[in-house]
């Protein structure tokens, strides 16, 4: 009786993990063809008297490292595009920022001057996928 279990167990493990990787292997095969991810800026775009840092959110965040300069305004502008993954629930805990992002679209984080230095993190809600915005 011991044995049939332990055979039962260890197929249904076998095939979860069969799975796993051809579900894994689909996303990153979808990550390199998201024109969403491949449009992502990592460097600040002037926008008057602030700067603009885009983010892709589908399937992790894109760039995951952005570089910001220290002293002005910033946006940190979270872009969907048929987001339906963690990484549309947004946390930015310094900033007291949490929110669930819309499926499709933009949603703009104000982030107040920061000072040379500061490396501001960002997590989707399960803490699978994060991003930094390093001020220098």
């Amino acid at each position: 009786m011991k044995k049939k279990i332990f055979i039962i167990v260890f197929a249904l493990g076998v095939v979860a993990l069969a799975a796993g990787m051809y579900l894994g292997a689909r996303t990153d095969d979808a990550s390199r063809d998201n024109p969403i991810k491949s449009a992502a800026k990592s460097d600040p775009v002037g926008a008057g008297d602030r700067q603009v840092i885009e983010i892709a959110a589908k399937g992790g965040y894109s760039p995951k490292t952005s570089a910001a300069k220290a002293g002005v305004p910033t946006v940190i502008r979270l872009v969907t595009d048929n987001t339906f993954d963690c990484s549309s629930s947004v946390s930015i805990p310094s900033i007291g920022y949490h929110k669930n992002l819309p499926r499709t679209g933009t949603t703009d984080v104000e982030v107040p001057a920061q000072a040379a230095g500061t490396r501001l993190q960002g997590t989707c809600s399960m803490g699978m996928y994060g991003f930094v915005v390093n001020f220098e």
